[in-house]
């Protein structure tokens, strides 16, 4: 009776490891895909003042996985992209124009993007991290997931300001 006791704990705690090992493995990889950045923005509708209301599409092999970096992706994309509008939903400008910002300030960014880092503050999934049909894509290998997110973009702008990371809106006229 023990040995089949202790065979049984012996096989559940490998299962266990296998499972933390794979879904590490998984988060690595995603947070990999979004060191690269590969999402795109669409414009939803516009949200309530100092908000946007955008849709991130996100590739990962695991949906899970892109539905987790969508935010992230969200906050990136106001910062250094920005997305074009739609006839009812103007387009915005990123936040920045200098391309090498993240680059410049490194220190700043990597734990700002880093899982639970300050980019939170900024977002909200829109939808509860629920999915529609049309929103969920295989894309070769991969799948491509569109999440509505809202950003606030006052506060990320005046966070971003207060840390020197971007120019005030009146700096210019000073």
């Amino acid at each position: 009776m023990k040995d089949i006791l202790k065979k049984t704990v012996i096989v559940f705690l490998m299962i266990f490891g296998f499972t933390l090992s794979s879904t590490a493995q998984a988060k690595k990889k995603a947070d990999k895909a979004t060191e690269d950045w590969r999402y795109e923005i669409d414009a939803v509708q516009t949200g309530t003042q100092g908000n946007y209301l955008i849709k991130v599409w996100s590739y990962s092999k695991k949906p899970e996985v892109a539905i987790d970096q969508a935010k992230k992706n969200a906050v990136h994309g106001i910062i250094f992209k920005g997305f074009t509008g739609t006839q009812s939903v103007p387009g915005q400008k990123p936040l920045t124009n200098n391309v090498n910002l993240e680059v410049e300030k490194e220190d700043f960014f990597k734990p700002f993007f880093a899982d639970g880092g300050k980019y939170m503050k900024f977002v909200s999934m829109s939808t509860d991290g629920a999915v529609a049909a049309e929103d969920r894509m295989k894309v070769g290998k991969e799948y491509k997931i569109g999440v509505i997110v809202s950003v606030n973009v006052a506060n990320l702008r005046k966070d971003l300001e207060e840390a020197g990371i971007i120019k005030s809106l009146g700096a210019g006229f000073n």
